[in-house]
């Protein structure tokens, strides 16, 4: 692992490799939570129901969950390079295919394949991410990788939710496309240039799966983060049915979220790299806590702005999880990092389907809060398992991770 983890020279300076690398977490934190706040218009332009619109989110989340392992695990010998370029040149085509959807369930087809290429882009990106620096500021070097997706909340997703409104819904979706484009130009300057792992198999990268410390922490991001998601995607519609103000809005409310998100990453980051357990204890109560005072406060502006700021902080939770997976899942880093995007789009997939399904049920829009509490609070249990699993002696890891 030392060896995978060890800084390798390069022809860029650091700080351009993160960029370009971060210019796809942006064009790919856009086209995701971009794809949330447009739901209305796209749903009413279709001529579906909102809470059928929804698949299409659960159909990108799906394309993220199939096409992680995959890719992670036939391309694990490529170099990296080439591999991230290929991953969004194939993101690009399908963002335009979106746009260019005639029907809902053409809609579906087109978002499931736009997912294929985001959890393996973003396992790749981190791992090279954190081969740039020492291992002790590693999680903070991902985290500037991430801040590309978390800063799409803050300008991507407004900027495209605005656009949907003006322009119409499909040219966000062309705008994430152009995003995707101009991330292939970048990463074919900047990225390091490597010649592959030649010891690399997909048999190796298999061996992941037979860690059980992977899979916790994998079901920790699946079920924790769900509770974000579950609010996040019901959020334009609760401005508008709740609390009573014009779709106008939804863009600076969706940018507050964003500037949550973005500082969370950041600071969380910061203090993973000092504790990481306890931080990621941390950050799911807080997210506990600030999805179960959703439905309090979503019936004024001013108080919503606020809740939905605290739940973007507990966006964070992310890194901390991708570089203890790091550590867990020994010589199978490639696949392991790509999972961890598939754990956190079943997030995106069962968040708003259980969020939906409470909708449905009559417990109205802000009832997504409550839901979202009880997913952050069972991620919790689900993390505490497995570091008490891992205390036990045939169960130590080599790392200071407390």
């Amino acid at each position: 692992m030392e060896l995978a983890m060890a800084p390798r020279t390069h022809s860029a300076h650091p700080a351009l490799v993160l960029f370009a690398l971060s210019v796809g977490a942006f064009a790919i934190g856009t086209t995701e939570f971009a794809a949330m706040s447009l739901l209305p218009f796209f749903a009413r332009d279709l001529g579906i129901d909102i809470t059928i619109a929804g698949h299409a989110i659960s159909a990108y989340a799906l394309g993220v969950v199939a096409g992680a392992p995959v890719i992670a695990a036939l391309g694990a010998r490529l170099p990296r390079r080439t591999l991230l370029i290929g991953l969004m040149a194939m993101f690009a085509v399908g963002n335009a295919l979106s746009a260019l959807s005639p029907s809902y369930h053409w809609m579906l087809l087109f978002r499931f394949l736009s997912g294929l290429p985001h959890g393996a882009y973003f396992g790749v990106a981190a791992l090279v991410a954190a081969s740039l620096v020492p291992i002790e500021k590693r999680t903070l070097a991902i985290a500037k990788v991430m801040s590309g997706l978390t800063l799409a909340t803050v300008l991507g997703v407004p900027v495209a939710n605005w656009m949907g409104q003006a322009l119409g819904w499909r040219s966000g979706f062309f705008v994430v496309a152009a995003l995707a484009v101009a991330t292939v130009t970048l990463v074919a300057l900047y990225a390091p240039r490597d010649g592959g792992d030649a010891k690399a198999s997909p048999m190796r990268e298999l061996t992941a799966l037979g860690k059980g410390q992977v899979w916790l922490t994998l079901l920790t991001g699946a079920i924790g983060f769900g509770g974000l998601f579950a609010v996040y995607t019901y959020v334009a519609s609760t401005m508008m049915e709740v609390t009573h103000v014009s779709e106008t809005y939804v863009p600076v409310i969706l940018a507050i979220f964003g500037i949550g998100m973005t500082l969370g990453n950041l600071i969380i980051a910061w203090l993973a790299d000092k504790a990481r357990n306890r931080t990621v204890i941390g950050v799911l109560l807080w997210s506990a806590g600030s999805l179960a005072l959703f439905p309090l406060m979503a019936g004024n502006i001013w108080t919503l702005g606020l809740i939905v700021f605290l739940i973007g902080i507990g966006g964070g939770l992310g890194t901390p999880l991708q570089a203890r997976l790091m550590d867990v899942s020994g010589d199978a880093q490639t696949l392991a990092a790509a999972l961890h995007h598939s754990a956190f789009n079943v997030a995106n997939a069962v968040g708003p389907w259980l969020g939906g399904l409470s909708i449905a049920a009559g417990y109205g829009l802000v009832s997504t809060g409550w839901i979202g509490a009880a997913l952050a609070l069972a991620g919790l249990a689900v993390f505490l398992l497995a570091i008490t699993l891992e205390r036990r002696p045939s169960g130590m890891m080599p790392v200071a991770a407390e």
